[in-house]
């Protein structure tokens, strides 16, 4: 789902006389086409459906590392965020001022206060935060007649770097606010293994991605008509008070989207053909991949180098969003089959583990990327459950940089006991519900697996301690 931060971000470096909403007014009917599938399936829904796969992926590693300590994984957890937040920021300073990666690192650094709480009370913040994004505000970039912020485009680097630094710690600071709601659903819904096993959710989950999508379409309607020309503007109160339902039905949206995937996925079943397994590569890679994004942004829109935003097109700008994530699902590809992970993904894992990621215990690299549990990777978890195969990777995503680790049953959870699980033990509980997954090291060389899971990078295992 990289293709929709893709497809939302692009749009807003566009200058044009007359700009609404991000878009350029005036434009041919195919561009007023664009702007209403973008406006309608796309703006506010992409985010939102990465925050909750976020929580997920930080349920997963609270689950994966209960032998830690409370404080152990609180520690894990804070160096995962502050790599988020440095490469973030050095992110929004040098490419795309836009990046999300510093939010989600604050967002992390405030929520792992959250991981341990009840589920009745990470219902309250959700609730409380959606109420909070549901409120009217002029601000809302739905409806601002502004053209692209001029920290987008600087004319010069040195420009660049001092107009980009406020407004990256703005977004930094503030991003996390409209996050919250879908992040804390995600860390309930990892603690039920609701998107890994599908199989046993199916009446939740089509519940979920009937009634979000059709919420979304339905409440992004008064905006998207507005913004395609097709009604006039209202009062200032009811534009205001329909770009609030907008942004509210598109938090519901991205949660439809996140369960749609995972009924797509029970629907595949083990059926895995390349374009899927590139696919599947891409989320496992997704953080690197959504950098570059940001460069390509750079490169195309920045005044000192192509220029491009005063001539492309929004149609033109889609398919400029479209051909990058198709250069990044071919190029996560490629990484896949010579066997190599995304860089950051592996600077997130140096970081966050430290000497016990692929250091001196005897702990392989394959082993602790197997530790890592991916969301991405489509295996089967018990007969007849299958898993997303195309959620990007939680943490390392669509909002990069957070999941990993295939969770175990939490406190509260009803229907398995939670108890703490053994090297040994935890070994042959994977066996008996993996019959098909092995991980071993063959041969002296690291990181072999057999037979191969669907989607062809799926390791398991557990990081050393």
């Amino acid at each position: 789902m990289l293709l929709f931060i893709a497809l939302a971000n692009t749009h807003y470096f566009l200058r044009a006389p007359s700009v609404f909403g991000g878009y350029p007014q005036g434009g041919s009917a195919v561009d007023s086409a664009v702007v209403w599938l973008l406006t309608t399936f796309v703006d506010g829904r992409a985010f939102p459906m990465f925050g909750l796969l976020f929580g997920y992926g930080v349920a997963q590693i609270v689950r994966r590392q209960h032998e830690r300590g409370a404080w152990g994984v609180r520690r894990l957890l804070w160096r995962r965020s502050a790599v988020l937040i440095v490469v973030g920021l050095a992110d929004a300073l040098l490419f795309f001022v836009g990046d999300i990666l510093a939010a989600y690192g604050v967002l992390l650094l405030v929520g792992v206060w959250l991981i341990f709480w009840r589920d009745r009370w990470l219902f309250v913040v959700a609730v409380a935060f959606l109420a909070l994004n549901a409120l009217p505000s002029a601000d809302l970039s739905t409806i601002s007649r502004a053209g692209p912020d001029p920290a987008m485009l600087s004319p010069d680097l040195v420009a660049q770097v001092s107009d980009r630094l406020p407004a990256a710690l703005v977004i930094a600071a503030l991003g996390p606010i409209g996050f919250l709601c879908p992040f804390v659903l995600g860390l309930w819904a990892g603690r039920r293994r609701i998107l890994e096993r599908p199989g046993q959710h199916r009446r939740l989950l089509t519940v979920v991605a009937a009634g979000g999508i059709g919420a979304a379409v339905l409440g992004a309607q008064p905006i998207a008509l507005l913004l395609t020309g097709v009604t006039g503007a209202p009062d200032q109160q009811t534009l205001e008070w329909q770009a609030a339902l907008h942004s509210t039905a598109g938090t519901l949206g991205g949660l439809g989207y996140a369960a749609l995937l995972a009924l797509l996925a029970v629907r595949l079943g083990t059926r895995r053909g390349r374009l899927t397994e590139a696919i599947a590569a891409t989320g496992q890679r997704s953080m690197t991949c959504y950098l570059v994004q940001s460069v390509t942004w750079a490169v195309v829109f920045t005044p000192y180098l192509l220029d491009l935003s005063g001539t492309l097109s929004v149609t033109g700008t889609a398919l400029l969003a479209a051909a990058t994530w198709a250069g990044t699902v071919w190029l996560a590809d490629r990484m896949r089959r010579s066997g190599q992970r995304g860089p950051f993904e592996t600077l997130v894992r140096r970081v966050s583990y430290g000497r016990s990621y692929a250091g001196g215990n005897g702990l392989t690299e394959a082993k602790q990327h197997a530790a890592d549990g991916d969301l991405q990777a489509a295996v089967h978890d018990r007969p007849g459950d299958q898993r997303p195969a195309t959620v990007d990777e939680p943490g390392e995503q669509q909002v990069p940089g957070a999941g990993d680790g295939v969770p175990e049953q939490a406190e509260g959870d009803a229907g398995e006991e939670h108890r703490p699980v053994g090297g040994d033990e935890l070994r042959q509980q994977r066996d008996r519900e993996h019959p098909g997954l092995r991980v071993a090291q063959v041969g002296g060389e690291p990181g072999r697996v057999g037979p191969p899971a669907p989607g062809g990078t799926r390791r398991r295992g557990r990081p050393a301690q």
